[in-house]
């Protein structure tokens, strides 16, 4: 895929991101590409909204994806995420055989594909994915910026985030 092409997808899923903090969750969104570009699933975070910790926009794409596909691996596929991935959502990527990840910003507190681990590449299954990081990162970092000012300001008008991450 061209940068051109990742960075309309990652656009997308920012969209998708706008959406889950009007839902009142963290505002992250995710979608997953077939190998000949086209959109297979899109998700948003439901953390909140499900009362899940699995409930991430990764962890809920790969799920409508493989749903889509109707099988589990998603090989060739692309997962474009507006946030580093965290270790559970890195190791459904190295399960479900995703090819490429493109994320916005960097996660200081749990990304896992770069930042404090690399489990797309560094990983006993000995499993490859390429992975590139920081597209749109100023767009992607200030939409959780500024979700996490308004909750502190008390100016965010619907949340069910209860707690604010340390460094937003």
């Amino acid at each position: 895929m061209s940068s051109e092409t990742d960075l309309a997808f990652l656009d997308l899923a920012m969209g998708l991101a706008r959406q889950a903090a009007e839902a009142g969750e963290v505002p992250i969104g995710a979608l997953v590409t077939d190998a000949d570009g086209q959109i297979l699933s899109q998700a948003h975070n439901l953390m909140e909204t499900r009362q899940d910790a699995t409930a991430h926009a990764e962890c809920l794409a790969i799920q409508a994806a493989a749903k889509a596909l109707d099988s589990w691996r998603l090989d060739g596929c692309t997962l474009y995420v507006t946030l580093e991935p965290c270790p559970m959502c890195a190791g459904a990527i190295l399960n479900s055989r995703i090819r490429r990840v493109v994320f916005g910003a960097w996660d200081h507190r749990l990304g896992a594909c770069g930042t404090h681990w690399n489990i797309p590449s560094e990983n006993p299954i000995n499993r490859q994915v390429e992975v590139t990081g920081g597209l749109l990162q100023d767009e992607c970092a200030g939409l959780l910026k500024t979700f996490f000012k308004e909750l502190r300001e008390g100016t965010r008008l619907s949340s069910r985030v209860r707690r604010m991450p340390e460094g937003l």
